[in-house]
């Protein structure tokens, strides 16, 4: 396995910021196919004997090798995920220097002249500039780059090139060297910017999250807060009239007995969802959540407001759920649809759908503890809930209940 295909593997994935990550490194990566090709071309052409084209060859390899490895490292220190590779950008830079010395030591000893001197330099140059710049940082990258480029081109001069050689050297590397440079840091820090918009995008979803959580923690307040205060100052109370030998200590402990069990039954309602949820209230705070996630949502709720109260309050409770559901599990979202349709024989059929769930989600997605709630609401109103994951990372959860339409009970 090559070190190009470990990086593949280990960033690769289908969606999202691995997506981008292997598609830049594939990008920058070409540039190495495309100097050995080159290269190819520079020998077939070249009039050198064959000795000196085999080390130039052997040179040519190594050089395309560093670079396709420099770019795999110089792109992880780049996102910080490794140190500054010095040893590795010594030796790309030491083949670099050694090749270029070559080239100048074939045009002096007369086995090429500057026709082929001058883009057996650029090429070398153009392709060198690229790596260090993600390796090394900005400044130490281009200072290393302007420090080769400038003594190579001396070096030319000072052997002899002149002339058409000499100016296509020069001006083809001026353009060139930058160019090729720029276009590895942009690559570089557009990949980071992806990284950096995804993470900010996963805070985004746990906050959502965990304001869910603090809805809940203000439901449970809301319930619980007055009738656990009024237990107490009454069971003071029940405890300073026994002291006293009164006999309304009874009574207030009656009255505690009673407030006990009503809170009872409230934080059921709350834990099992039968307090009643606004439907079109949890499908305007879904698209709400999801578009503040950068999830486009399409909500289709035609017979929503026809439905009795408590199939109302079930299906707010599963649209709360998958939405949560989706920020959580579905990091490489583009998208939701929630469908909400009467079949032919009555029954409400609510279909919520994403993508960008890896398989590993799905599981989370589709097997948690809130959907298995939720089933056994809707056993009570005889409705159904599944889930299906597709080819393409799609997750999709169907919500059947039979209903019986209210102008039917009428009629």
């Amino acid at each position: 396995m090559t070190s190009v295909q470990h990086w593949v593997e280990r960033f690769g994935g289908a969606n999202g910021p691995a997506r981008y990550r292997r598609y830049a490194l594939g990008s920058i990566t070409s540039f190495a196919v495309f100097e050995a090709a080159l290269w190819v071309f520079w020998l077939v052409g070249s009039r050198a004997d064959g000795p000196s084209l085999a080390v130039v060859a052997v040179l040519a390899a190594a050089h395309v090798w560093l670079q396709a490895v420099l770019c795999r490292v110089g792109m992880r220190h780049y996102l910080g995920l490794v140190r500054r590779p010095y040893p590795l950008v010594g030796l790309y830079t030491g083949v670099t220097v050694v090749t270029v010395a070559v080239g100048c030591w074939l045009e002096v000893s007369g086995r090429i002249d500057g026709g082929d001197l001058a883009p057996y330099v650029l090429w070398l140059l153009m392709f060198y500039s690229g790596p260090p710049l993600l390796a090394l940082g900005l400044r130490g990258g281009v200072l290393l780059v302007a420090t080769v480029a400038a003594a190579t081109l001396i070096a030319v001069a000072a052997i002899g090139v002149r002339g058409e050689s000499l100016a296509l050297a020069v001006g083809a590397s001026a353009f060139t060297v930058p160019f090729t440079a720029l276009a590895y840091r942009v690559t570089g820090w557009s990949v980071h910017l992806v990284d950096e918009l995804a993470a900010a995008r996963v805070t985004q979803a746990r906050l959502a999250v965990a304001e869910e959580r603090l809805r809940f923690g203000r439901d449970l307040h809301d319930v619980l807060g007055r009738n656990l205060a009024v237990v107490a100052l009454k069971s003071e109370l029940a405890v300073q009239l026994a002291r006293r030998g009164k006999p309304e200590a009874v009574d207030q402990m009656v009255e505690v007995q009673r407030i006990a069990q009503d809170s009872q039954r409230e934080i059921r309602s709350v834990v099992r969802g039968y307090r009643m949820v606004d439907l079109h209230t949890e499908l305007v705070g879904a698209r709400s959540v999801l578009d503040a996630a950068g999830i486009p949502c399409r909500i289709e709720d035609g017979p929503a407001a026809r439905l009795p109260a408590e199939i109302q309050s079930a299906l707010g409770w599963v649209v709360r759920e998958a939405t949560t559901n989706v920020l959580r599990h579905a990091q490489g979202a583009t998208r939701c649809e929630v469908s909400l349709r009467e079949s032919a024989d009555g029954t409400m059929v609510l279909v919520i759908e994403n993508d960008g769930t890896d398989e590993g989600d799905a599981a989370g997605q589709g097997g948690g503890s809130g959907l298995a709630g939720l089933r056994e609401r809707l056993v009570e109103l005889n409705g159904t809930l599944t889930t299906q994951t597709r080819s393409g990372g799609v997750f999709r959860l169907t919500v059947t209940v039979p209903v019986t339409a209210p102008w039917e009970e009428e009629a």
